[in-house]
């Protein structure tokens, strides 16, 4: 029954983010159902149902008559937090969401549903505006989460100079350039990308630590070097395994002696089983992507060490963009 209705919970989520239900509560307001009513300009019924739902979901709390944000709604569904999640559910909701109603599609045709290719080089190739800020807003909401599960596993006093190859708007180098003083990072960026991440370096006040430099990682023929470390996350979960393998060539050959090559994904197990999130962020590439899926430890070990990487290891977290970052190092 779960699995049947599990579109129920997301919508409730979803729709209490878009109402702005989570910002009315923000900063421990208690309100009662009609005040709630009252404020987001909704009907009793709808009210009633909507708060109902989420505490239902453990959204919500309530003491007597009154409803307020739980500890997790508050800190990641208010607008503004630091790690504020509402973006990255936007996202699957406009956009991904539709396009799953299309799997069968997908499904018997091998490709995919939310862009046309011959239209497109990839879903990363449009102009328009509303769809890269949908896109790249939803991916700097995820990446923030895995950034700092990363930064809680991997000894980064081991590194000086970072660079983020398809950082989208900077949320590694900046939530690891806080935390770790000595660090300063690139985010190697598509250009219309790279306009993004200036601004998100500018707000975060980094202009001097962190900076983004334009390329295209698929076809340019090297990346950039002087680096002694490279993130790659959620990147090759959108390739498939000819042009996975030939990005880690390329990084390879950008690292010095000591260098490291950081991949953080959805693993799949060895039997390719599970765990649940990896295996349907692979169906999610289905939709997404011409030739990506989720690929598990063993396979990038291979890749890695047939990339010239002398030293594979797998470190298991948990975020909400990766389960584990699997590190090559280089002697």
């Amino acid at each position: 029954m779960q699995l049947a209705t599990g579109f129920w919970s997301f919508k409730t989520y979803a729709g209490a983010i878009d109402i702005g239900l989570f910002d009315l509560l923000a900063g421990g307001r208690e309100l009662t159902m009609e005040e709630v009513s009252a404020e987001l300009g909704i009907a009793h019924r709808p009210a009633d149902l909507l708060l109902a739902g989420c505490a239902s979901l453990g959204l919500l709390e309530k003491s007597g008559a009154r409803y307020r944000n739980s500890a997790l709604s508050e800190e990641f569904l208010v607008a503004g937090r630091p790690y504020y999640f509402g973006e990255f559910v936007r996202y699957l909701d406009r956009r991904e969401y539709p396009a799953w109603q299309f799997i069968v599609e997908a499904l018997r045709t091998n490709r995919p549903r939310t862009w046309t290719p011959g239209t497109q080089e990839s879903l990363f190739d449009t102009a328009d505006p509303e769809s890269l800020q949908l896109f790249w807003d939803c991916m700097y909401s995820i990446s923030t989460f895995t950034a700092r599960a990363l930064a809680g596993v991997h000894d980064f006093t081991r590194h000086t100079r970072l660079l983020d190859v398809g950082g989208g708007a900077g949320a590694f180098p900046i939530e690891l350039c806080r935390r770790f003083g000595h660090l300063s990072a690139t985010v190697f960026e598509l250009p219309h990308v790279c306009d993004l991440a200036r601004q998100k370096i500018s707000e975060a006040k980094l202009d001097d630590t962190v900076d983004a430099v334009a390329g295209d990682f698929i076809h340019d023929d090297a990346l950039p070097g002087g680096y002694d470390a490279i993130i790659l996350s959620m990147i090759l979960h959108d390739w498939d395994e000819d042009t996975g393998r030939a990005l880690l060539r390329k990084c390879r050959a950008a690292l010095p002696s000591g260098g490291a090559v950081l991949i953080c994904e959805l693993l799949l197990n060895d039997e390719r089983t599970g765990p649940p999130a990896a295996a349907l962020m692979g169906m999610n590439m289905l939709v997404e992507t011409e030739g990506g899926k989720n690929y598990s430890a063993a396979e990038y070990r291979n890749w890695l060490l047939d990339a010239g990487f002398t030293r594979v290891e797998v470190v298991p977290f948990e975020a909400a963009g990766a389960n584990g970052v699997v590190v090559g190092h280089v002697t």
